[in-house]
């Protein structure tokens, strides 16, 4: 179970990144956080930027919905999604991690 909390007007999501991936994708969930695979590689911000790309498509969301939190630099990131609620969230990702 990922631990989702309410923040401002969205929902702090907890990702583990794996970068240099093989592929980009949603791998599941690893120690209560949404694990996801870029091939991009962590420099300059150009795996973060591959993760707010896939979350948003994976979540079905636009791309200024997904901020960078906190966890630059780190594999354990959290991200803000704004626009939805915590009920609708948890929603997407049981739907996503299943379907």
């Amino acid at each position: 179970m990922i631990e989702l909390t309410s923040i401002g007007d969205g929902v702090l999501l907890p990702v583990q990144a794996q970068p240099n991936a093989r592929q980009d994708g949603v791998v599941g969930i690893h120690n209560g956080r949404l694990k996801v695979a870029v091939t991009q590689a962590p420099e300059k911000g150009k795996a973060n930027n591959a993760i707010i790309q896939m979350l948003a498509k994976w979540l079905g969301v636009r791309k200024s919905q997904v901020k960078l939190h906190r966890g630059q630099a780190s594999s354990q990131k959290a991200f803000v999604i704004s626009g939805v609620s915590l009920m609708e969230l948890r929603e997407k990702i049981a739907k996503g991690v299943e379907g």
